[in-house]
């Protein structure tokens, strides 16, 4: 099919299609699921100023990756996993400190 990219051996059989986002791990507690934030700036061309914006957007954390509270992670779009997980993290960008 067009469009649609090879899955990596490490995410256990999922395809990744669409986009890829860089964020940073805000929570790790459930099992194999994360929170990933991230910080984006918009234009208001009404006011003629910028304002920062802030996502969260809840992500499946493979047992293979396991990243942390504190990583820069890079997440791509998946199939709908659960009710609010429809993304999964396919690398590190950068690790954050280890406490």
């Amino acid at each position: 099919m067009a469009g649609k990219k090879e899955s990596d051996p490490g995410l256990e059989g999922l395809s990744i299609r669409g986009e890829t986002l860089v964020g940073r791990v805000i929570s790790a507690k459930a099992k194999k699921t994360a929170v990933v934030e991230r910080d984006t700036n918009k234009y208001f061309s009404k006011y003629g100023k910028w304002a920062r914006a802030r996502s969260r957007i809840q992500v499946h954390n493979p047992e293979s990756i396991n990243a942390k509270v504190g990583d820069r992670v890079k997440i791509a779009e998946t199939r709908k996993l659960s009710k609010t997980k429809s993304w999964t993290i396919v690398g590190f960008v950068e690790k954050g400190e280890s406490s």
